[in-house]
């Protein structure tokens, strides 16, 4: 089978040339039978069509987008992506691209795509060290997420638990269950090496 996948997130793709009508020209153009379609943002996982789209294609199948950006949240992503469906024996053709599988010219695109994901996580990874290096020479740095309860908030939490279960305390503290037993159990810890 050859299946196609459309998406927008955006009113502003509707006017950019990336609209879902403008996608499905271009996938029933290149020979699609079933076209899937989504309007959400490439940023979140949560894409219905497209998970439904993955249960579907098999070995011998193949994917057409009209970009890489249509299916993917990152270069990255894409690579994933596409290297997960070649592993299947599934073809994936790119429109703006080509198509990707298992021949030799193939292997030699997707090792020049896969090769700029690299330099792209690479870089990721050096900006986020580069500004944890500036971060730490400012006063009042601390690594890792702020914490959300002061010290005495938990204290209170904790003491209610006496008389409470963790999910009444969770509804009057709004603090998760989840932090009331890491709590707990820190305090349990504190009080055996006080021993």
């Amino acid at each position: 089978m050859i299946i196609g996948y459309a998406r927008v997130s955006t009113k502003q793709q509707e006017k950019d040339g990336n609209s879902l009508e403008a996608q499905e020209k271009a996938l029933n153009e290149a020979g699609c039978s079933v076209i899937y379609k989504d309007s959400y943002t490439g940023t979140k996982a949560n894409r219905p069509e497209f998970d439904k789209l993955l249960d579907t294609l098999g070995e011998g199948d193949t994917l057409i987008v009209s970009k890489l950006d249509r299916f993917a949240r990152s270069t990255i992503h894409g690579a994933t992506i596409v290297q997960q469906l070649i592993d299947k024996g599934i073809r994936v053709n790119i429109l703006n691209m080509g198509i990707l599988d298992n021949t030799p010219a193939s292997k030699l695109m997707r090792n020049i795509f896969f090769a700029f994901a690299e330099y792209e996580r690479d870089m990721i990874v050096e900006r986020t060290q580069e500004g944890k290096a500036i971060a730490k020479t400012k006063a009042g740095y601390k690594e890792g997420r702020p914490k959300g309860y002061t010290q005495t908030q938990i204290d209170m939490a904790l003491d209610l638990l006496g008389q409470h279960s963790y999910t009444q305390v969770e509804k009057m503290t709004k603090i998760s269950k989840s932090t009331l037993t890491r709590e707990q159990r820190k305090r349990k810890a504190t009080l055996l090496v006080v021993i």
